[in-house]
């Protein structure tokens, strides 16, 4: 899944007196931090329906993130003088939530990491050019807040770039083996017609009926002149300072522990991206367990299938045309069909589905080539906005149909579109609905969501029952090679040969998504860890329950209280098993 911001955990001081009961303080403290989290990021809060920010960029400067830094140590001193016992269960977790992101948050800002502000395939370049994708557009106000953020963005540049040439000065750099391509992310926002440009499409096509022609052709006028002055400079400048003076001076290592105080941003790391204190020592050894035994499941299948081996099909499958589509149209099509065909397996999995459809689109083609197979942007129900599943149509030789299936229920249905879109209709605050994710529990369901397939019955074929499992085999590389170069000095060649040998993926896939462990550490370790614990759930509670098991009401209770850490998920379960006991 892509995230197109990074919610900052931040609160206002504000003194107020003594409040009732520890139930009502902690209420009017969280409403004080949402309003914060929306003030501090206006992005963010105009893609979740609150408006009150329409017409500003946020404020990235160091500056401003020492004053949240400060605002947030002090709201998690106001947090831990609450006392629990007067708080009802949902607000113990819901205070324990809160804790653990608040005293991330300040752990965060403590490293030098903190300066670095883009990765191999992402960055304050690409938010803006994405930016309209989460907003609507329905009255003159909402176009001209719009331009307001455009012409805002020079600022916004410069300041992103001061702070990358600090990171530069300190050593805090990306290495130079994840940078292929990154370029054209910059040069390919604005191309020579500045009307093709994604920055320019609120304005395409005809106007809103509340927007006079005449007011339409001048708004459209200014969008013109903005993309193709202002912000063609800006953008200029940015691949300039790129090109001339941050990719001559790439890190030559590719792990964290090289960057200064390395080992223990990728300790914290760890721990924020899987929720758990797992070392990395620890991680590297269960994915090789992990690897061990999908290998086995794969010899299996390739004998069942009539090859000699485990290799001999998956070098079938790499390079048979019939695997790959033609055209991006035909690519689509075929991901269109499998996704209608989830569609109608879901009431089997589920007693509750989310209102909010999804849709499909191409990834952006100036990001495409160096980014991964599929990703999911989340939708606003508040804004009339659908979620979004992108496709990667680019390297057609390289985007076999057999992992359709795998990649479409864990982007969609019944993965990270079901269940953010469940979060987003959930009755509980704001804070926990629109601005709580963690990437253990999230990317956690999306890799069980895959094994769903199977009694979904969509891996009907040998090559995708293969398909299925080096898509798994992925998850539990990656356990391998992340921390095997982020802690175990491995090269960026052994990591490249670890999971080209042990899963079916294309060689442009595998070079992309180790790119992006390089570039960003830690993240890739939640997949498997979130996986295993929610397969673990399920056997417990098929075992407590027995023949009153009901799956449809255990993925209920997996994805009813919302993203958690993997602990409080733990518990929530054990509780849902007691009361299913008491129900039967």
């Amino acid at each position: 899944m892509r995230h197109r911001h990074a919610l900052l955990v931040s609160i206002a001081i504000l003194t107020s007196p003594a409040m009732a009961s520890p139930s009502t303080d902690f209420t009017a403290l969280t409403d004080e931090y949402w309003a914060f989290v929306m003030r501090e990021n206006p992005t963010f809060a105009s893609q979740v329906g609150v408006r009150d920010h329409d017409d500003r960029l946020p404020d990235i400067s160091l500056a401003a993130e020492d004053r949240r830094t400060a605002v947030a140590a002090s709201y998690l001193k106001r947090l831990e003088a609450i006392a629990d016992a007067g708080l009802s269960p949902t607000d113990r977790v819901n205070k324990e939530i809160l804790r653990r992101s608040l005293s991330e948050t300040i752990e965060a800002n403590s490293f030098g990491q903190r300066m670095m502000l883009f990765s191999n395939r992402s960055g304050w370049h690409q938010e803006l050019a994405g930016l309209a994708d989460g907003l609507t557009f329905k009255t003159r106000a909402d176009y001209d807040n719009y331009l307001k953020r455009l012409a805002a963005y020079p600022a916004l540049n410069d300041e992103a770039l001061t702070i990358s040439t600090r990171a530069l000065t300190e050593n805090y750099v990306l290495p130079c083996q994840s940078l292929g391509g990154f370029e054209a992310t910059i040069s390919g926002v604005i191309p020579a017609d500045p009307t093709r440009s994604r920055l320019y499409q609120p304005f395409a096509g005809q106007g809103p009926a509340t927007v006079s022609a005449a007011e339409w052709s001048a708004l459209q006028g200014r969008a013109r002149s903005l993309i193709d002055g202002d912000l063609r400079r800006a953008y200029a400048k940015h691949l300039a300072w790129y090109s001339g003076s941050y990719k001559p001076k790439c890190a030559t290592a590719i792990g964290a522990s090289a960057m200064p105080h390395g080992k223990a941003w990728y300790a914290y790391k760890i721990r924020n991206q899987t929720t758990t204190r797992r070392s990395a020592e620890d991680i590297h050894s269960l994915g090789l367990s992990e690897v061990k035994r999908i290998r086995d499941e794969m010899a299996a299948v390739a004998k069942k299938a009539g090859f000699a081996s485990r290799e001999a099909m998956i070098a079938d499958l790499r390079t048979n045309p019939k695997y790959y589509a033609k055209t991006p149209e035909e690519l689509m099509q075929a991901t269109a069909r499998e996704l209608k065909k989830i569609d109608g397996k879901m009431p089997g999995l589920f007693t509750v589905l989310p209102r909010l459809p999804y849709g499909i689109r191409e990834i952006p083609a100036e990001i495409a080539p160096g980014t991964t197979t599929a990703y999911y942007n989340q939708g606003s129900p508040e804004n009339g906005i659908s979620g979004t599943y992108y496709v990667n149509t680019s390297k057609l030789d390289q985007r076999p149909l057999w992992e359709i299936p795998p990649l479409s229920v864990h982007e969609a249905v019944p993965g990270h579109h079901h269940q953010i879109a469940l979060q987003q209709e959930l009755a509980m605050p704001a804070w926990r609905r629109q601005g709580t994710f963690f990437t253990a529990f999230v990317e956690g369901w999306g890799l069980y969501s895959e094994r769903l397939g199977i009694e979904m019955g969509l891996y009907d074929t040998p090559a995708k029952d293969m398909g299925r499992l080096s898509y798994e085999m992925w998850r539990a590389t990656r356990l391998v090679v992340d921390t095997g170069m982020h802690a175990k000095g491995w090269s960026k060649a052994r990591a490249v040969a670890f999971m080209t040998d042990n899963s079916a993926l294309s060689a442009a896939n595998i070079e992309a998504e180790v790119n992006r462990y390089i570039a960003n550490p830690g993240q890739a370790l939640a997949y498997k860890i979130g996986e295993l614990k929610i397969r673990e759930l399920r056997t417990r509670a098929e075992r407590s329950l027995g023949k009153n098991f009901d799956l449809r009401r255990f993925h209920d209770a997996v994805l009813g209280q919302g993203a958690v850490p993997l602990d409080i998920l733990d518990a929530q379960i054990d509780a849902w098993i007691v009361a299913e006991r008491r129900r039967a």
